[in-house]
């Protein structure tokens, strides 16, 4: 029996590079996982489980805090973790969990347009992997985890 590997997908929310990985890698042992994707619950979780502030910067904290329960204890549990970073959006929270993983000794693969290269030339030396499509993702992951 193989073994079932479990890969943290990270990273930007707005386009469907999530999706393209899965299907690509429907036929081998992975279970993937995400941190929550619905950019209003994310935002949102901690005002509405602990209560309203009046201050943007405790709402934002309370959100981060509890988002942190399930991305710290998904990528702990990961055997890989790939992080995409976009070309349209700032994501703060995945260049966080690509250096959460790289301190936790978790294989890491960055995903990003060839343009943001420089921009993320630290985060990138600490990936074993730099791919620039989903596509070569799903061959990474196909080729650690199949031959």
């Amino acid at each position: 029996m193989s073994k079932q590997w479990n890969v943290y997908l990270s990273g930007e929310i707005h386009s469907d590079w999530r999706q393209r990985i899965e299907a690509g890698a429907a036929d081998l042992p992975i279970t993937f996982t995400a941190p929550v994707t619905d950019h209003g619950a994310s935002d949102n979780c901690g005002v509405e489980i602990l209560g309203a502030e009046e201050n943007s910067f405790w709402k934002d904290h309370k959100g981060a805090q509890i988002n942190a329960i399930r991305t710290r204890t998904l990528i702990r549990d990961a055997d890989v973790v790939v992080v995409r970073f976009g070309d349209q959006y700032r994501q703060w929270n995945a260049a966080f969990e690509a250096g959460f993983a790289a301190a936790a000794g978790k294989p890491l693969v960055v995903l990003h347009p060839p343009e943001l290269q420089h921009a993320l030339k630290e985060v990138d030396a600490a990936a074993l992997a730099v791919a620039s499509d989903p596509a070569q993702i799903v061959e990474i992951l196909r080729y650690a985890i199949a031959k």
